[in-house]
């Protein structure tokens, strides 16, 4: 039993087939995760005062932060993070109360802020900063603190999105089946 998967207000983490969630990674709540996703070492999800859903097929990269802002007189329903199909999660990314569609990579140290939406087939770069309720085009790629539209994505950008996730898919099976705790 990992420890480190934790229910709140009686709401268990719930994992479809083929998941790797590494032992160090922290899941608490709800939260949702589709078939052949991963989350990698130190991963935070909090799905506590509102939701998370990881759709199938993504990755969640090392020290990554997942969360999202509860319900208020101001914002009835909050912001829940919801990630699309595709997605790859670069190493250290904040993403807290927004929506990022499918096939979407982001790169490492990135943040996306509440109600911020990334539509589909968009690439983020590295350290790059999306504002509250910025709003990402499909198609194009974005980079800096704040994000600005730089150009279209290219045919092999677009190529490369769902197979950025398939590479994962593949590295998280080793993972299941070949990674093995070592006694001293």
């Amino acid at each position: 039993m990992n420890k480190n998967i934790r229910s709140y207000r009686g709401i268990k983490p719930q994992f479809s087939d083929r998941v790797y969630i590494d032992p160090t990674a922290v899941i608490v709540g709800d939260v949702q995760i589709g078939a052949e996703s991963s989350i990698w070492p130190f991963v935070a999800a909090r799905g506590d005062v509102n939701f998370i859903r990881i759709g199938a097929r993504t990755n969640i990269q090392d020290s990554t932060v997942l969360h999202v802002t509860r319900t208020s007189d101001s914002n009835a329903d909050g912001y829940p993070l919801i990630i699309g199909d595709d997605v790859t999660v670069g190493h250290h990314v904040m993403l807290h109360g927004c929506d990022v569609g499918n096939r979407i990579l982001i790169g490492m140290s990135a943040v996306i802020m509440d109600g911020a939406v990334v539509e589909d087939d968009v690439i983020i770069g590295a350290g790059s900063l999306v504002p509250p309720g910025k709003q990402l085009r499909s198609g194009y790629l974005y980079v800096g603190s704040p994000v600005k539209e730089i150009r279209p994505l290219t045919a092999a950008e677009l190529a490369f999105l769902p197979q950025s996730a398939a590479n994962y898919v593949r590295l998280k099976e080793d993972y299941l089946t070949q990674v093995h705790p070592v006694s001293e």
